[in-house]
């Protein structure tokens, strides 16, 4: 094969070459990881719109009311999960969310690790761990959980949140299937139930 630099010397068509893919290597940009799109909202999310229950100002340090544009990083038929209820499609998940407020009168995240797993072109995990403070009729608790997101094209598709870190139940965990489809049918009328509560996943009026 011809030289592509005939007047040069080996260790110069190395030099050039060595150049060229440290070129190469500087313009390339690492895709921004779905991450750092969701995770604010998320957060939001997780904190619920308790603000508007706490006098204090510094609670605004800690945690944010959420908003109807937080939401928009579900896909329309995204699902939610926990130990007690099972959200599908964004309403219900606005459900599930807005109700937080109405059973906690103070909540903050206390610290939290973020790891994110590429699948396959446009689809990611993304995993939250993370230790939460709740306040329920003056009692203090403290929850450890971990909560997994499936994305698509940026957009969240599922949602779990698995609280102690343990599997959530359903159908397809839990072995005896009679089991499973009872635990989830008791998700889906505490969903239903919530759902008519917040008014269908209606926004809050500001």
């Amino acid at each position: 094969m011809p030289n592509k630099y005939p007047q040069e010397s080996g260790e110069a068509v190395e030099d050039h070459i060595r150049e060229g893919y440290n070129k190469e290597a500087s313009e390339y940009k690492q895709p921004k990881p779905v991450s750092d799109h969701i995770i604010p909202h998320i957060l939001n999310l997780l904190l619920t719109c308790l603000d508007e229950l706490v006098d204090d100002a510094t609670e605004y340090l800690y945690a944010s009311q959420a908003t109807p544009q937080d939401f928009e990083i579900y896909a329309p038929h995204a699902t939610f999960e926990d130990p007690l209820m099972s959200a599908h499609g964004v309403n219900q998940i606005k459900s599930a969310f807005y109700s937080l407020a109405k059973v906690f009168s103070e909540s903050r995240i206390v610290s939290y690790s973020i790891e994110e797993n590429v699948i396959s072109p446009g689809k990611a995990e993304i995993l939250i761990d993370n230790k939460q403070y709740y306040k329920f009729l003056g009692r203090d608790i403290d929850l450890t959980s971990l909560i997994k997101l499936y994305t698509e094209d940026g957009k969240i598709v599922r949602h779990e949140d698995r609280w102690d870190k343990k599997p959530l139940w359903n159908r397809e965990t839990v072995k005896a299937p009679l089991v499973g489809h009872i635990i989830e049918a008791s998700k889906r009328a505490s969903m239903f139930a919530t759902h008519a509560l917040m008014r269908f996943g209606k926004d809050p009026t500001t």
